[in-house]
């Protein structure tokens, strides 16, 4: 009997024991949701969105997988540029927008040098080598692979360290994008980790946020790649607005300001928008009205009139959101004021 008490009392220990680690266990995993090994979501949320974003430059590049290192030469539409610093960007964006409707050219002068996604320093020989780094950053695109630059992480945060039992075993406190892509790259197989939530940032359109789990961060970049995704098909509408335009001579079909339709004061008159960014409004008289337009994007297309020396066309002056356009009809609202409504038509 007393052998059975023995075995008994020990069978109840182990019982004991083991219903402690599995409380434990559950105890941290219930407190610790995020936890994330290697191959999870988040590490891999987390490496995109901490790559060395090459996107600033892609006037210059047209790769968002890497910057230029500079200084560099290089021919913009047949001018030879000398970049030495960023504030040289300036005059290269000057060069290609002086005509709206031209065939932009950068001619890249090598040797150079670039900062690839992994925060690395690579040489580039020739346009040969750069036409590969070129398709690696297409190939990476079109995977998911790329930088999320849409979301930018404000930082301090803090990493707690995890072992495969699920025990704390340190904490690592990340102070910027490429120590946060060099911790997600490094994250070895027998470890885990989670993010000291919460954590604030900002997606593509400006607005800031805070996020307060793995999940949350899901949903801000997945919102964040929609947003991206407007913007850059509003930068696409732009540009074939600018093309209509210059293409084109328009009238003041209607504009409507507090419910009056003015449209008769533009009567006769052709509004021409030339290539150059200038506008001119001429009627059968020779009377001549000159200004400058703009065009521009956010989430949506804009359209920016500048007239001088007429009342009625300086009326005209405005922001404007497009809100619809055909080859032969653009209708604009302002920014400012959604009953201001203005259309023109192509004659």
């Amino acid at each position: 009997m007393k052998k059975l008490k023995i075995v008994t009392g020990i069978a109840l220990m182990a019982i004991l024991s083991f219903t402690s680690c599995q409380s434990e266990v559950d105890e941290v995993e219930g407190e610790n949701p995020n936890t994330n090994s290697a191959n999870s979501t988040t590490t891999n949320n987390l490496k995109r969105t901490s790559m060395h974003d090459g996107s600033f430059d892609d006037f210059l590049d047209g790769a968002s997988c890497s910057s230029i290192i500079l200084p560099i030469t290089a021919k913009v539409n047949g001018v030879q540029v000398s970049i030495v610093s960023q504030l040289d960007y300036q005059q290269v964006i000057s060069i290609l927008g002086q005509s709206n409707n031209d065939q932009d050219s950068v001619i890249l002068q090598f040797p150079l040098k670039i900062k690839s996604s992994n925060y690395t320093e690579v040489a580039v020989a020739n346009q040969t080598e750069y036409n590969a780094i070129l398709n690696a950053c297409t190939a990476a695109e079109a995977s998911g692979q790329d930088a999320i630059s849409s979301v930018n992480i404000s930082f301090p945060i803090t990493i707690f360290t995890y072992n495969l039992s699920f025990q704390q075993t340190g904490s690592v406190v990340i102070t910027s994008e490429q120590q946060l892509y060099t911790y997600m790259s490094n994250v070895s197989s027998t470890e885990l980790f989670s993010v000291n939530y919460p954590i604030s940032v900002k997606i593509a359109d400006g607005t800031k946020t805070t996020v307060s789990s793995d999940a949350e961060l899901q949903a801000a970049i997945t919102a964040s790649l929609k947003t991206e995704a407007t913007m850059a098909e509003a930068v696409q509408n732009g540009k074939k607005l600018e093309t209509i335009l210059v293409n084109g001579k328009f009238k003041v079909d209607s504009y409507v300001n507090a419910g009056v339709n003015s449209a008769n004061n533009y009567s006769g008159y052709a509004i021409d928008f030339a290539n150059n960014l200038s506008v001119t409004a001429m009627n059968q008289l020779n009377t001549t009205v000159n200004g400058t337009y703009a065009v521009s994007s956010e989430l949506n297309v804009f359209l920016k009139l500048n007239f001088s020396g007429n009342a009625s066309f300086t009326l005209l002056n405005n922001t404007w959101k497009v809100t619809s356009f055909t080859a032969s009809t653009i209708t604009l609202q302002s920014k400012t004021d959604a009953a201001v409504i203005l259309v023109l038509k192509q004659i």
